[in-house]
């Protein structure tokens, strides 16, 4: 398989899950702020990425 290929599926995927944690972030501020709705659900999946990405980051710092 093409390293090329590797890396452009990792930064793809990395791209995907920073879009996607950017826009469940302003989705759960546009309710909380908005509309007064406490969606904690939101919250804990947003929190739930930022804890795996900061978690891979040390794990591969720590590694290489």
């Amino acid at each position: 398989m093409d390293e090329r290929y590797k890396i452009h599926r990792l930064y793809s995927t990395r791209l995907a899950a920073m879009v996607t944690a950017v826009a469940l972030g302003g989705w759960f501020l546009y309710l909380f702020y908005a509309k007064s709705v406490y969606r904690w659900d939101l919250f804990i999946i947003m929190c739930l990425m930022a804890v795996t990405k900061l978690g891979a980051m040390f794990y591969y710092r720590k590694t290489n």
